[in-house]
């Protein structure tokens, strides 16, 4: 007799009594008659699949779609029953690239090839035919021979490439009746956990929308973030023309050491679009505050004193004032739900006294610049004044920048906005994008190792209440930037990666933030190292890496 605890949140869900060894599938099978939003069931803190016997009485945790981590389960099955239901239809004959993420869900095109209204509505029919069918997801191991051979069948040369430069003796793949894939990262059950979805024909390709992480289904009035799509598209042919797509293509650069020139190239290309935005600026003559704002480790800091230098090229004296100064009294700061204080909300600055400032500085006039005193909670009187003169301009960086609330007396003639974030768009191949909050993740992972002596599992543990913060205060008004500026760069997990790994390794099993650290040593993985020495001193890169030119 064996005993099935399954278990979710910690509490028990329902028991399940078994008179001899059982499968995974059955256990699956059983639990759906109870309850119809898990994805996925852990033993251990290991993923479980339909092929996995279990032999003895056990405690099963249930993983649901409504969770952060749910919710990546399900869009990973997703991406793999696209992928599936293509192959279904057109066998080897088309190769999608799942390109970038963008709103709710992921950009994908065909190379080489537009998509038809007749092509989409055939893709969405095989897709819910398959979901219907509720196949068993099955994980099974390879040796490297025989994944090379399965690979070549579903002319998957992609992931062949990154094969070439890696040492393992076997390979993990999914397979679902008989079709198999290359997921790095687990997956849902079945085909039938994929219960809410969409697919938009947009451009040459189209989106696969995926289901909220708050509530488990697709959020309604979806609208595309314009700029962001075009500033993904525009990165998206860069790196076409630059023939570097995948992480086979960049660890092919290192192996052949041509990767100098390609990071000489891709920070000439940062170079010139910050010179670019100071021009415009110079063009803009009424122009006198710039704002720029974006998600953390997005590399503001590096981006915004880069952005000086070029303003300072083209005849400018730039003044970076500091938003922290500006904080009420603790006295007067708004808290959250459970009493602590809500640094983050735009109303924990004294707005009044912010734009009373900016308008007495842009009329001529000297303003006694204020300071924050952290340790009281009050604020002070400095012993700096400051003046604008014509030749001055006023730099801003916060997480409120965009926010018109920040500068409401300011009018919008004398403002340029600047949109900031890691837009990754390599992919580990074409099936399996790189996410961008996972680049950033990992920047911020080593640098607050580097300057503030966090461990990997402190970092990840706080990301969430980041991520919060930045979907409150930064995302809904990115479509307000007049510039957006990416800030990612095509080689930097080749670099991070070395830094990165030992702490995600040294995380143990039994912590909450484990599976956030396997998912990102299994991106990491992928990569070949690339010598810090090889990264220029003003790299945004050296923001999280240390040794910036900008630190002296």
């Amino acid at each position: 007799m064996i005993k099935i605890d399954i278990k979710s949140n910690m509490k028990s869900l329902v028991n399940f009594i078994y008179h001899k060894k059982v499968s995974v599938d059955d256990i699956s099978n059983d639990l759906n008659k109870h309850s119809s939003d898990v994805v996925a069931l852990k033993l251990n803190n290991q993923y479980l699949h339909g092929n996995k016997i279990i032999t003895k009485d056990s405690e099963i945790e249930a993983i649901r779609f409504d969770c952060p981590q749910g919710a990546r389960l399900c869009q990973d099955l997703l991406i793999f029953l696209l992928n599936m239901s293509i192959f279904n239809l057109y066998g080897n004959s088309k190769i999608l690239t799942i390109e970038h993420s963008i709103g709710d869900g992921v950009y994908c095109e065909f190379i080489n090839e537009k998509v038809s209204d007749v092509m989409l509505n055939d893709i969405k029919a095989e897709m819910q035919s398959v979901i219907s069918q509720k196949i068993s997801i099955e994980k099974i191991t390879v040796s490297i021979d025989d994944a090379y051979e399965i690979l070549h069948e579903f002319n998957r040369d992609d992931v062949i490439k990154n094969l070439d430069f890696s040492n393992k003796k076997y390979l993990e793949l999914y397979k679902a009746g008989d079709y198999f894939d290359y997921i790095p990262r687990p997956i849902a059950l079945h085909t039938s956990c994929a219960m809410h979805y969409d697919v938009v024909k947009e451009g040459k390709g189209f989106i696969l929308r995926f289901p909220s992480e708050d509530t488990g289904v697709l959020s309604t009035g979806f609208t595309i973030p314009k700029m962001l799509f075009l500033q993904n598209q525009e990165h998206d042919k860069w790196i076409k023309i630059l023939d570097v797509e995948t992480v086979g293509d960049l660890n092919e650069m290192i192996s052949q050491k041509k990767i100098r020139d390609f990071i000489m190239t891709e920070e000439a290309l940062h170079e010139k679009k910050i010179a670019t935005i100071a021009d415009y600026v110079k063009m803009r003559k009424t122009a006198k505050i710039i704002l720029i704002a974006g998600p953390s480790s997005s590399g503001k800091t590096t981006f915004a004193k880069r952005l000086a230098v070029q303003l300072k090229v083209n005849e400018y004296k730039p003044f970076v004032l500091g938003l922290d100064d500006y904080f009420l009294p603790r006295s007067r700061t708004p808290r959250l739900q459970d009493g602590e204080y809500d640094f983050e909300s735009i109303n924990a600055l004294d707005l009044e006294l912010l734009n009373h400032d900016l308008t007495a500085l842009l009329k001529g006039t000297e303003i006694r610049l204020p300071r924050y005193n952290f340790f009281t909670g009050e604020r002070e009187m400095s012993d700096h004044f400051l003046k604008m003169d014509p030749e001055n301009i006023l730099i801003i960086e916060g997480i409120h920048g965009l926010n018109e609330k920040l500068t409401s007396s300011i009018p919008q003639d004398n403002k340029v906005k600047i949109y900031i974030s890691a837009l990754n768009q390599l992919n580990i191949d074409y099936h399996n994008r790189i996410p961008t909050t996972d680049c950033r993740k990992i920047r911020r992972i080593v640098r607050d190792a580097q300057y503030r002596g966090y461990s990997a599992e402190e970092t990840l543990t706080r990301w969430a209440s980041v991520r919060d913060g930045e979907h409150k205060n930064i995302f809904p008004f990115q479509e307000d930037a007049d510039f957006m500026f990416n800030s990612s760069l095509t080689y930097e997990l080749g670099v991070l990666g070395k830094h990165a790994l030992p702490m995600l390794r040294s995380i143990n099993y039994k912590s909450p933030t484990f599976d956030e650290a396997h998912d990102l040593i299994s991106l990491l993985e992928h990569f070949l190292d690339i010598r810090d020495t090889l990264v220029p001193m003003n790299s945004i890169l050296r923001e999280f890496i240390s040794g910036s030119v900008f630190e002296y």
